[in-house]
C-alpha cells in the first residue's frame, strides 16, 4: 500500500445497479477530506430493475469492477458499503412516545434510542424488513422542531420518523453476491439516499430539493427539506427503458439503441436545431438503415416524460411540493441524455441542474465527476459522516473519540438495522 495512505482510512462504495456495477476506492484522512484511490466498472446483466435475478453473473460484474478499482488503488478491498434500490422499497412514516424516567428528566442516548425503537412497531409484511429509519423530528413536552433533543430536560418525548422498508429476500440476495465474490458487507444503505451525500449541497437540502437518480433498471426519488429526507420512492422505469423503446421503435440491436441514445439522443424533440440523419448499419448483411434525429428524439421524450411524470405524483405525495425552492437535481446515468434538464423544467414547473459528484479533494476526482458515478461516490461519503472504515488490512475499525452522542446512537441503530442482512 502507498506509504502516503497509511495513517487514512479506506472506505469502498459497491453501487450494484442493473447496467453496470460500479466499485469507489477512497481514503479519508484525518481533516475528514475524501481522496478517490480507485474507480472500477463492469457492465451488469445480473439484475432486473435493481434486484438480482442471476447470482452468478451479478458475482462476475461485483468482482470485475472491485478487481479493477484495485489495481488502481493498489489497495486489497476486504469490505464494502452497498446501495440498495429496486421497485420491493417502500416508505412510510411512523410516530412514537416514551416518558422520560431518570431523576433529573435529562434525556439520555439510551432515552433516544428507546423511543426509535418504539416508532419500529409497526405492522409489517413478512417479507419486508426495515432498512433505515430517520428521524424527522423530535417533540418534548409539546416543543416540536427539536434534531437531538439529548442533554434536554422533559417529562414526555416523541418522534416523527421517516421509515424505509425492502425486501428481504432482495436484500439478502445482494449480500449473497458480495459475500460470494469474496467480500465482506459492511453497510447497506438506500441509493437515493447514497446519491444525496455526492450531489446535493447542504443549502439545498436546507431550502427544500428533489434528488431524482435515473439509473439502468429504476429511478430513485428523494426529498429533502429543512436538512431532512422527508420522501423517497422508487420508480421500475430508467433508462433501460428508453433503449428498449428505441430498439423496438426503430427496429434496431440493443447495442445499436443504446449508442444511439448516447450519440444522438435528445429528451425535448422541440429544442433541436438541426434535424441531421443518422446511419445505423444493417442487421446481417442488409442495408444501413436512416433514421432522422427528430423521430429518436420524440422516442426518448416519450418515455423521460412518462418518468418525470410519475415523480410529479411523488412529490405531490410527498406533500412538500410548496416547499421545494431548490428544486429538482437529476444524476445517473440516465441524466446524460440531452435536453432532460428543460424538459425537467417544463413537466414538474421549478428549476432543475444535472447533479455531479463533489466535496472530493484529491486523486481521481475528474474519472468521477459524471452522473453515473453519484451513487458510488455517495456511498464513500455516506461511510465517512457514519465514522466507518476499513483498515489498510481490511479490518473495520473506527477512530477514536471524537463521536457525538448522536453519531453513536445512529451507529447503534445501523448495527441493529444491519444484523437482519446476516441471517443468511
Amino acid at each position: 500500500m502507498k506509504e502516503e495512505h497509511m495513517e487514512d482510512r479506506i472506505v469502498v462504495g459497491l453501487d450494484i445497479g442493473t447496467t453496470k456495477v460500479c466499485a469507489v476506492v477512497a481514503s479519508i484522512d484525518s481533516s475528514r477530506k475524501v481522496n478517490i484511490l480507485g474507480v472500477g466498472k463492469a457492465p451488469s446483466e445480473g439484475l432486473n430493475r435493481g434486484v438480482v435475478v442471476n447470482i452468478d453473473k451479478t458475482v462476475n460484474a461485483i468482482r470485475s469492477a472491485i478487481e479493477q478499482a484495485q489495481l488502481a488503488s493498489g489497495i486489497e478491498v476486504r469490505s464494502v458499503n452497498v446501495g440498495i434500490a429496486g421497485d420491493h422499497i417502500r416508505s412510510l412514516r411512523s410516530k412514537g412516545v416514551i416518558t422520560i424516567t431518570n431523576k433529573d428528566s435529562e434525556i439520555t442516548v439510551k432515552d433516544v434510542e428507546r423511543l426509535l425503537v418504539d416508532c419500529q412497531q409497526i405492522m409489517l409484511p413478512t417479507d419486508q424488513q426495515i432498512i433505515h429509519v430517520i428521524p424527522q423530528e423530535f417533540i418534548v413536552d409539546g416543543q416540536d422542531g427539536i434534531s437531538d433533543p439529548v442533554g434536554m430536560s422533559g417529562m414526555r418525548m416523541e418522534a416523527d420518523v421517516h421509515i424505509i422498508t425492502g425486501l428481504v429476500s432482495a436484500a439478502k440476495n445482494m449480500y449473497r453476491c458480495v459475500e460470494r465474490a469474496g467480500f465482506q458487507v459492511q453497510d447497506v444503505i438506500l441509493e437515493p439516499l447514497a446519491s444525496s451525500y455526492a450531489v446535493l449541497e447542504p443549502e439545498e437540502k436546507e431550502a427544500g430539493v428533489v434528488l431524482v437518480d435515473i439509473g439502468g433498471g429504476t429511478t430513485d426519488v428523494a426529498i429533502f427539506q429543512d436538512n431532512t429526507i422527508r420522501h423517497t420512492a422508487v420508480i421500475a422505469i430508467a433508462g433501460q427503458k428508453v433503449t428498449d423503446d428505441i430498439r423496438i421503435g426503430l427496429s434496431v440491436l440493443e447495442d445499436q439503441a443504446h449508442r444511439l441514445k448516447h450519440n444522438h439522443g435528445h429528451a425535448f424533440a422541440d429544442l433541436i436545431e438541426e434535424d441531421e440523419i443518422i446511419t445505423v448499419p444493417g442487421i446481417a448483411g442488409r442495408p444501413p438503415k436512416e433514421v432522422k434525429k427528430s423521430i429518436l428524439a420524440q422516442i426518448i421524450q416519450a418515455r423521460v416524460e412518462e418518468i418525470l411524470e410519475i415523480v410529479a405524483i411523488e412529490i405531490k405525495r410527498s406533500g412538500y411540493s410548496n416547499e421545494l425552492s431548490a428544486g429538482v437535481v437529476l444524476t445517473g446515468g440516465g441524466s446524460l441524455v440531452e435536453g432532460i434538464v428543460p424538459l425537467a423544467q417544463e413537466i414538474l414547473g421549478m428549476d432543475a441542474k444535472i447533479g455531479l459528484p463533489t466535496g472530493l479533494t484529491g486523486g481521481l476526482v475528474n474519472e468521477v465527476k459524471s452522473p453515473i458515478y453519484s451513487t458510488g461516490v455517495g456511498l464513500v461519503m455516506h461511510a465517512q459522516e457514519n465514522q466507518q472504515s476499513q483498515t489498510p488490512q481490511g479490518r473495520l475499525s473506527e477512530p477514536d473519540g471524537g463521536d457525538t452522542s448522536a453519531e453513536k446512537l445512529m451507529k447503534k441503530l445501523a448495527e441493529r438495522m444491519k444484523s437482519w442482512f446476516k441471517e443468511l
